[in-house]
Formats: C-alpha cells, structure tokens, sequence
C-alpha cells in the first residue's frame, strides 16, 4: 500500500509538491487585471478569518450566510423548492427554519475553503475524525484501485483536504470554474492531495487511473443528462440521476466506496465517514444506483442543511414531470 502524505514530510505547504503532480500547480501572479479585484478581496478575507481560532470563525460564517440569502434570492428559492419536495412532511416554519440553517451553512463553506486549501493536514487532523480508513487501506493493500463517491456538501473542501492523510496518488473528477482566478484557486487548493484532476467527460482517463490501482474522488449526485442516466427517485421525487458508479467500476475492476462527510454541532469539528458499498457492481445498474442514492439521502438526513440545496437538483426531468422551478 501506498505511504500516507503525511508521512512523506510535505504537508506544510500544497505548493511545494509540484514534482509529483502530473500536471503544475498554477500560479495567480497573473491575476491582476481589475476583474479579478474582487475575488482577490474575498480570497485573502477568507484567508485572514481561517486564520482566526475556530471557535470564532463559526459565527463570522454563519453571519455571511445569512446576509448571502439576502442577496441570492434566486438561490434561495431554489434551494426552498428543493427543501419542499424533499421533507414534505415539514410544516413551512420548519423548512424555513431549515433553509436559514442550510445558508448559515453555505457561509461556513467559504471559510471551509481556506481551511482545507491552507491549514497544515496535521492542524486540520485535529478538527476532522475519520471513520472507516480501513475500507480505503484493505482496498489499496490488494492493489486494487478505489472510486471514492462522494457528494456535494458544503464542507466538501475539509472533506476531500483529508485524503492528503490517506493516500498519495489520488486523483479527482473536475468541473472548471467560470472565473479563471476561481478556478486556479481551486486547483492550487486542492493540489495538495491530489495527483491529477481529470475533466467530468474524460471517462477513458478516469478508467485508466483505476485500473493502475489509483483512487479516484468522484460525485455523481447532481443531475446528469448523458447517456449514463435514468429517473429515479431522491428522497421520493423523480430527479435524473447519474447510473454509470456501477459501470465505472465493473469495467476498471475499483472497489466502490462512499466518502461522505459532515460538521458537527458546536465546535466539536468534522466527520469523514468512509464505507464499502456492498454488492456494487451487480449486473443491475439501477439498483446499484438506487443503494447510492438511499446511503446519500440517509447521510443527509444526519444533517440536512449541509447538503447543497440551491442547485437544481430535479431540472430537466422528462414529461409528465413538470418542473418545479418554473414561475
């Protein structure tokens, strides 16, 4: 089995590792044209407050969530259509009750980034308990490559930072940002326990990857509408879900594993949790994607504000569903 980062000496800094990635670390010396001011000033805003102690970067999060819902009302009626269909048996107190909580959320994710982009890994172990690390080592002990399936909850960045903590060659599946500062950011961030990042339509890449035994962080939670899809149902509403996990890995031979992860009350930090799912592949693609689905939507309900309610979760559904974001 591969060596753990931490255990090669190169965790103070993602930079420094640029000789082991396939590809390098890019740099932001040439963002300096006016339109990228602005994302130069929430960048080193967030840099400043995670350099706060935790238990006072909680409430500053929380505080620019609620003014951000102020601001993204668009957002915010997506994320209340969501809300509606997903926990009808909330009264309507209790879901707004629950969207507030799901924007205060949102606002700590933006301090999440900085923490998982800059805070050295032995500093974030302190804050993050990982169940189930075992699952990851058997799988890269047998030589085996690993699809690690996640999804998209607001603390993703200190969430996926911890695999730098366990394993070297990870790889991970990536939409490029619209903003090109953004985006380096997010690759600079995230080069510090990633070995390549591989574009969301490069399948031959991606089985390539697991068959040489690497892992590969995944999330095919959001709607997807590629040949590789079908309706099926998410918390009982038909959305077009993303059926090819079962493929993937029958094609590359990976052990599938889910890699889910939430923070908990107060300042007690985060949870990575990492479990096998059992029988996946079958020779039933549906099912498969089906037995996900049914783990995501339990882990949610452990905290279901964490969950990223303001993307369109059931667009694009074929008729006779209607679509519940029109107005």
């Amino acid at each position: 089995m591969t060596m753990p980062a931490r255990d090669r000496g190169a965790t103070e800094s993602a930079t420094a590792a640029t000789d082991t990635r396939a590809e390098p670390v890019p740099s932001l010396a040439a963002f300096t044209a006016p339109r990228y001011w602005l994302v130069w000033v929430m960048w080193l805003a967030m840099w400043s407050i995670a350099r706060l102690p935790f238990a006072w970067q909680l409430p500053i999060g929380r505080g620019i969530g609620r003014a951000l819902r102020q601001v993204k009302r668009r957002e915010a009626r997506t994320a209340a259509t969501n809300l509606a269909l997903c926990f009808p048996q909330l009264d309507a107190a209790a879901r707004h009750a629950l969207l507030v909580k799901h924007f205060e959320a949102v606002g700590m994710s933006f301090l999440e980034m900085a923490i998982g982009w800059t805070w050295p890994i032995e500093r974030l172990e302190r804050h993050v308990e990982i169940r189930g690390r075992e699952h990851l080592e058997a799988a890269l002990a047998a030589g085996r490559g690993v699809l690690l399936v996640s999804a998209h909850f607001t603390p993703m960045e200190v969430g996926v930072a911890m695999l730098e903590a366990l394993c070297d060659r990870c790889n991970y599946m990536y939409r490029p940002q619209r903003n090109a500062m953004l985006d380096a950011l997010v690759v600079r961030g995230r080069a510090r326990f990633a070995y390549d990042r591989i574009p969301r339509d490069n399948v031959r890449t991606l089985l390539r990857k697991l068959k040489q035994g690497e892992v590969v962080a995944y999330m095919p939670d959001q709607t997807y509408l590629g040949r590789q899809s079908a309706v099926l149902p998410f918390f009982g509403e038909p959305a077009v879900a993303n059926v090819a996990t079962s493929k993937l890995a029958a094609l590359s031979g990976a052990a599938v594993l889910t890699y889910f992860f939430r923070r908990l009350p107060g300042t007690a930090g985060y949870v990575v949790d990492i479990e096998p799912l059992h029988g996946v592949p079958s020779d039933d693609a549906l099912n498969d994607a089906r037995a996900l689905f049914g783990r995501l939507e339990r882990y949610i309900e452990l905290a279901p504000e964490q969950y990223l309610w303001m993307y369109k979760k059931f667009k694009s559904r074929p008729p006779p569903h209607p679509d519940p974001y029109a107005r």
